[in-house]
């Protein structure tokens, strides 16, 4: 892409993110002090030039305090506003050619400012955790803020001993010195600036199935008095693992841990290989399990596979309401039919003026979205049949693996499965904002009609042994 055309990767977001290079690795070693919420970091990038030599470029950082940059190791002409760096190389850099950029800043981070309230950082009453979605990670370290500009990522966070840090990823070291402990993580999958989680806090570390087992390692994060009831709010979570891989493929990481913040939080939040809850998603009575199906799902749905940019955000969660549908099926809940039905019944009593494919940013979070994505994807398995909805589904998952991908992606996927033509059905429900018919179902069913898995009344087991 020229240098002289627009740098905007995204229609929703003009100013985040820059399309003239991609990075490819984010080195941050950070230090931060939760009483005066003070952070001081470093951020490495890795990174590689475009199609045209690269004059200057673009970083998304917030309002901290930058004390040095270089390009390739030496000083750029760099200006800081609005959100942005501005970056001009000493030397032009060749098209296609690989550098490094190395930003140290501190400050006292902040949320992002958006419609839908403050993104990124927040500040808790006793710590911190990152909730970037859509555009928030800006809010606490430099980045190219694109969904389809996908890394490795090294953290390394530096924080009072008494403290918890977690990230997706593999923890590589902790190393305690004086007061301080240091947390180091690695997470190797490709992964988006808005997908990347931390957070820092009081908690108390158990495992969940049984760790000797094999599978995919799981860990929770928890403060010590909310144990009891997430040991059953949580109890069924490898089951729900067990599941999602028999349906959508392998798990797309090498693990998964979710942290209970001891604070409400108005939704929870997926991160790579991390999931965040509030105090208020426990209650003992697995009263938001769907939600533990639903952030779950989006590992394979979201954060493997990666929409390019954020027109297409039903693909991320129309699949993960299915797949809470389809976790309910399975379980010996209501069927994913049932809830369908219910779902269209809901819809249909509110406005028709959601296009599905391209809902624009007013609507992109719209609880509308999410229920007509599950409907969307309902409409296909019954159109397809499940023998071929279900293998069309894995090989979704499998076959864009780590990738990124659009509507037309999947429309065109969908496609190959069809034995009829699907085009009208598809541009119905994601082209045309009036609410099409309740789908019928038809063929024989690929998922058995019995709890395959432990009933929703089960025990409250799961729980492994707790970690030092």
């Amino acid at each position: 892409m020229s240098g002289e055309r627009t740098t905007a990767s995204d229609p929703y977001f003009p100013d985040h993110g820059d399309s003239r290079y991609r990075v490819h690795r984010y080195e941050l070693a950070l230090d931060y002090r939760p009483g005066p919420n003070r952070l001081a970091g470093t951020a490495r990038l890795s990174a590689i030039a475009g199609r045209a030599p690269l004059t200057e470029f673009h970083l998304n950082l917030s309002e901290f305090k930058v004390g040095r940059i270089l390009v390739n190791g030496r000083a750029p002409h760099y200006t800081h506003r609005g959100g942005r760096l501005r970056v001009r190389p000493a030397k032009p850099l060749s098209a296609g050619a690989a550098f490094t950029v190395e930003v140290h800043y501190a400050g006292n981070p902040r949320p992002v400012r958006s419609p839908w309230g403050g993104l990124g950082w927040e500040e808790l009453t006793d710590g911190a955790l990152v909730a970037s979605q859509p555009v928030g990670a800006p809010s606490w370290y430099p980045c190219n803020d694109r969904p389809a500009d996908k890394a490795s990522y090294q953290i390394s966070v530096n924080t009072p001993s008494a403290y918890t840090v977690v990230a997706g990823g593999r923890l590589l070291t902790r190393t305690t010195k004086a007061s301080t402990t240091t947390w180091v993580y690695e997470q190797s999958a490709p992964t988006s600036s808005y997908l990347v989680g931390l957070s820092i806090g009081m908690y108390q570390t158990v495992l969940l199935g049984d760790p000797g087992l094999g599978g995919v390692p799981q860990s929770a994060h928890v403060p010590a008095h909310l144990l009891p009831r997430f040991s059953r709010d949580f109890a069924r979570q490898p089951a729900m693992m067990q599941l999602f891989e028999e349906l959508f493929g392998p798990y797309p990481f090498g693990e998964y841990a979710v942290v209970v913040a001891d604070e409400e939080l108005d939704v929870p939040v997926e991160a790579q290989g991390l999931s965040l809850f509030g105090a208020n998603h426990v209650d003992g009575a697995r009263g938001s399990e769907r939600l533990v199906a639903h952030e779950l799902a989006h590992q394979w749905f979201g954060n493997s596979v990666t929409i390019a940019d954020w027109r297409h955000i039903w693909l991320n969660e129309g699949l993960a309401k299915y797949a809470e549908w389809l976790w309910s099926e399975r379980s010996g809940g209501r069927t994913a039919q049932e809830l369908a039905s219910t779902a269209h019944r809901l819809l249909a009593t509110q406005p028709q003026d959601l296009k599905l494919a391209d809902p624009g940013r007013k609507l992109m979070f719209d609880d509308r979205l999410y229920e007509r994505g599950g409907l969307t994807v309902h409409a296909i398995r019954c159109a397809l049949g499940d023998g071929a909805f279900f293998r069309m589904l894995r090989d979704w998952a499998t076959v864009h693996r780590h990738g990124v991908v659009t509507t037309a992606t999947f429309t065109a996927h969908v496609s190959r499965y069809a034995t009829e033509p699907v085009d009208g059905l598809l541009r119905a429900w994601l082209q045309q904002p009036s609410l099409p018919p309740l789908p019928s179902p038809h063929g024989a069913p690929a998922i058995p009609e019995r709890p395959a898995y432990p009933p929703t009344n089960g025990g409250s087991g799961g729980l492994g042994r707790a970690s030092a």
